[in-house]
C-alpha cells in the first residue's frame, strides 16, 4: 500500500518522464515547483518505489523511469479519481456540424485526436471487420463490369465493383473465385491481405490460367479495399518520431506490424469503457514499447466499433483518456 506521497512521487515521476523522455533523479523531483518534499525523502521514497517494481533504474544515469506495473498503476489512479469530464471545443465543433454522419464525425475526431496529442489514431469499424469469409460470389453487369460479393459468418454482403479486362475469359474468372472460395473460407477480413499471400504462393495456377496474375491481382486489391474500407488509421509515423523508436530494428518490426494490419488485433470491441494496454499487455512483440488506449462505440444498428491512440508507453495518459471518454461520451448523441 502506498501513503498519498509516495503515490505523488510516482505520479511526478511519471509526468515528467512523458515529458522529458529522461530518467527522473530525486534532485530534479525536489526542484519542481509546489513539489515540498526534501530529496532525501524522495529518495527514500524511489527506493521504496523500486523495490515495488513500480519504477527501474537505467544503466545510463541515476535517474529511474516507470516499470509497465508503475504505468499501470498511474492509470488505475486517473481512470478511478477522474473529476468531471473537461470540455474540448474543437471535438464539439465536430458534432455540432449539420448533418453529420457517425462515420465522418469518427474519422474527423480522431484526426483532430492525431493533430493534439501528436500519437496514431485509430478508428476500426463494425464487429463486420471481425467477421469471417463464408463465401465469395462475382456477378457479371457487363462485358467489362462485375461486381464481388464476400458474405461472412454474420450475414453480412460485401461488395466491390471491378472492372475485368477484355482478354480475361469468364471460365478462368470463375476458376480463381473458386481457388479463393476455398482459400479464404473462414478467413477473418482483418487477415484477407496476410492469407492471400502465404496461401496464393503455395499454389501453381500461373501456368494453368491465362492471365493470371492481372486477374488474382485485381481480385486481391479488391479484397484489401474491402478490409480497409472497415478502418481508418493516421498519424502513425508519429510513434516512429518517438526517442522509443530509433532504432531500426524497432521501425522496421513496427512498420510491418502497421502494414499486415496486425495493430488493429490489440483493439477490443468487446469491452465496455475506456482499454489501457501498455507495453507487453497488447501481446505483439513489435509493440512491446507502445500503449494503446481505446473505448468502444455502437451504432444505431447495434455494432460495435472502437476508438483508439497509438503511443510510446511514455504517453500522456492524463490527457488521452479524457479526450476518447468525451468523444465516446458525443458519439453516444448521434442518431
Amino acid at each position: 500500500m502506498l501513503s498519498p506521497r509516495q503515490k505523488k512521487v510516482l505520479k511526478w515521476i511519471v509526468e515528467e518522464y512523458v515529458r522529458t523522455a529522461e530518467p527522473v533523479g530525486s534532485k530534479s523531483l525536489a526542484s519542481l515547483p509546489d513539489f515540498g518534499y526534501s530529496s532525501a525523502t524522495i529518495r527514500n521514497d524511489m527506493a521504496y518505489l523500486e523495490e515495488l517494481g513500480l519504477i527501474i533504474k537505467t544503466h545510463s544515469s541515476s535517474g529511474r523511469v516507470p516499470s509497465e506495473l508503475g504505468y499501470r498503476l498511474y492509470v488505475q489512479d486517473i481512470i478511478e479519481h477522474q473529476e468531471d469530464s473537461p470540455s474540448f471545443p474543437m471535438i464539439d465543433e465536430i458534432f455540432e456540424q449539420e448533418l453529420i454522419s457517425r462515420e465522418q464525425a469518427i474519422k474527423e475526431s480522431m484526426a483532430l485526436v492525431t493533430e493534439i496529442t501528436n500519437y496514431a489514431s485509430l478508428v476500426l469499424g463494425s464487429a463486420a471487420y471481425r467477421s469471417k469469409i463464408k463465401k465469395l460470389q462475382f456477378v457479371k453487369i457487363n462485358d467489362g463490369l462485375g461486381v464481388l460479393l464476400m458474405v461472412t459468418d454474420q450475414g453480412y454482403v460485401e461488395s466491390k465493383k471491378i472492372i475485368i479486362p477484355d482478354e480475361i475469359h469468364a471460365e478462368d474468372l470463375d476458376k480463381v473465385i473458386a481457388i479463393l472460395n476455398e482459400i479464404l473460407h473462414d478467413c477473418p477480413i482483418s487477415q484477407i491481405d496476410t492469407i492471400l499471400r502465404e496461401k496464393l504462393n503455395e499454389r501453381n495456377m500461373d501456368e494453368r490460367i491465362e492471365y493470371y496474375d492481372e486477374l488474382v491481382g485485381i481480385l486481391v486489391s479488391a479484397f484489401t479495399k474491402m478490409a480497409q474500407d472497415k478502418y481508418f488509421l493516421s498519424g502513425q509515423t508519429n510513434i516512429l518520431k518517438q526517442p522509443e523508436f530509433q532504432s531500426v530494428d524497432k521501425v522496421r518490426e513496427l512498420l510491418d506490424v502497421i502494414e499486415k494490419q496486425e495493430i488493429l488485433q490489440v483493439v477490443d470491441l468487446n469491452h465496455t469503457g475506456i482499454t489501457v494496454k501498455i507495453g507487453q499487455e497488447n501481446e505483439i512483440k513489435a509493440m512491446e514499447d507502445c500503449t494503446v488506449i481505446s473505448i468502444s462505440y455502437e451504432n444505431e444498428m447495434g455494432e460495435r466499433g472502437a476508438i483508439a491512440v497509438i503511443g510510446p508507453k511514455r504517453m500522456e495518459y492524463q490527457k488521452v483518456i479524457p479526450l476518447l471518454e468525451y468523444i465516446s461520451k458525443n458519439l453516444r448523441k448521434l442518431s
